[in-house]
């Protein structure tokens, strides 16, 4: 009944089903992939973001080469914002909004310099490309505490002075005069003494886990579907099949029926022959016979 399943255009489908149902796998593991992604930034930012600070000297390692796992940890620093090396990074969308965030180097009483991001700044409407006005860090000792960030890849595209395309850590280290801790940069959380005007604080990254899940159960649901339907469709192909030669048969059986010589034939097969009684001769007719044999 299901020959025909190794005909060519049915492997031909076959084949096609794979092909889809292996996509389908793939789309929904890269969703899965996605997901667990999704999950360790947000364990980061439960586990780190709102913990207590720790000191420089405990961080030390995380600015020369941050771990992925202590990325947001607070860090409490103590030192001098150096204005002079101030930098504004472009392209900086903020809840839809297109903006700047501000970048300082900020040398620590130990010695080393790492760098702050202090905020963010709204496009301006005074001078195209840059932001109204930047405010000042506070000035003298500051304590800060800001929250671990990895440096972000360099863009093959330039800026304008006093500008940068990204926060791409050795290269707005090739800027500066004096050497900077490049393994990671602090985004502020808080500073002291608080200045009276600062930039857009940065809000708490989102916890939600999205919808990675349920577009990878639906990529296999789709894999799963196509062999479905194509078990549907061969179902479909072998029941026709089957009806139609169903019907082929009907049709040889009427068109035989209608012939005359063919319904003798048939009916004489079908019925028994009757065996015949012979006939016994009467008296009158033997008696006409001998006559006739004796020449009367």
């Amino acid at each position: 009944m299901y020959r025909f399943l190794f005909s060519s255009k049915w492997m031909g489908y076959l084949l096609l089903a794979a092909i889809f149902a292996a996509a389908c796998v793939f789309l929904g593991r890269w969703q899965m992939d996605r997901r667990a992604e999704t999950l360790a930034e947000i364990n980061r930012v439960v586990t780190n973001y709102s913990a207590t600070p720790i000191s420089f000297d405990q961080a030390r390692e995380e600015f020369s080469a941050l771990d992925p796992a202590k990325e947001w940890t607070q860090v409490e620093l103590k030192g001098t914002y150096d204005v002079a090396g101030q930098r504004v990074v472009r392209n900086r969308p903020l809840n839809g909004q297109p903006g700047y965030e501000v970048v300082v180097p900020f040398k620590l009483d130990a010695g080393q310099t790492v760098i702050i991001d202090r905020g963010w700044l709204p496009i301006g409407n005074k001078n195209p490309g840059s932001p109204d006005s930047v405010p000042a860090p506070p000035s003298g000792p500051v304590t800060a505490v800001v929250r671990l960030k990895h440096g972000e890849p360099r863009l093959d595209r330039g800026a304008p002075e006093g500008q940068l395309a990204s926060i791409d850590l050795p290269t707005y280290a090739d800027q500066l005069p004096y050497p900077v801790l490049t393994g990671a940069y602090g985004q502020l959380a808080s500073e002291s003494p608080a200045p009276a005007d600062s930039p857009v604080p940065f809000p708490k990254p989102a916890t939600e886990e999205g919808t990675h899940l349920s577009y990878s159960l639906q990529w296999f649901a789709f894999g799963i579907l196509m062999f479905v339907g194509f078990g549907y469709a061969a179902r479909q192909q072998a029941r026709n099949a089957a009806i139609d030669a169903e019907e082929e048969e009907d049709e040889d059986g009427t068109r035989d029926s209608g012939s005359p010589v063919h319904s003798a034939a048939a009916a004489a097969r079908r019925r028994p022959a009757v065996p015949r009684k012979r006939k016994h001769a009467t008296s009158e007719e033997e008696e006409d016979a001998l006559l006739d044999a004796q020449g009367f």
